[in-house]
């Protein structure tokens, strides 16, 4: 199972046949491990990693360190539950350490991401403060090198 789950990770878009064929299984096996794997949510979704340096216009990331206080009998999910209706939220994370939750947004600008941070997030009644990091460069997502056209454009210059 762990080397069906690797290989989708690295391309989801695998065919069955060449599933069954990788990991010495049936195609109707590999289809029905895939099934019971959707069924538990263990696969959760597909998606497809993007080099934004190549959109335009270019979005814009940031790492947003929020530390809160947790509501009684509630715990971080009553925070969290509202992170997770923000479409400018990308993902979020119960952190360890200096902070308690890492959330990820995007936006078309700085500007967005500001608003966001100041107008959403930082007046929800948890929140005690924020710290927003902005990503300036990603060099490897998800396990894929975005970094080999980049090394040949700085080359050129």
């Amino acid at each position: 199972m762990e080397q069906l789950l690797s290989l989708l990770k690295m391309n989801a878009r695998m065919s069955l046949e060449d599933l069954a064929l990788a990991t010495n299984q049936s195609v109707e096996g590999v289809a029905s491990q895939i099934e019971h794997l959707e069924k538990k949510q263990v696969i959760a979704g597909y998606t497809t990693v993007l080099d934004t340096t190549k959109l335009e216009p270019r979005p814009v990331t940031a790492w947003i360190e929020v530390k809160m206080n947790p509501k009684k009998d509630f715990g971080f999910d009553y925070l969290v539950d509202t992170l997770l209706t923000f479409e400018e939220v990308e993902s979020v994370y119960l952190m360890a350490g200096d902070y308690d939750l890492a959330v990820v947004v995007s936006g078309t600008d700085l500007m967005e991401v500001s608003m966001f941070v100041s107008r959403k997030l930082a007046t929800l009644d948890s929140v005690v403060s924020t710290a927003t990091h902005f990503v300036l460069q990603k060099y490897k997502d998800s396990g894929f090198n975005l970094k080999k056209d980049q090394d040949l454009r700085e080359n050129m210059i």
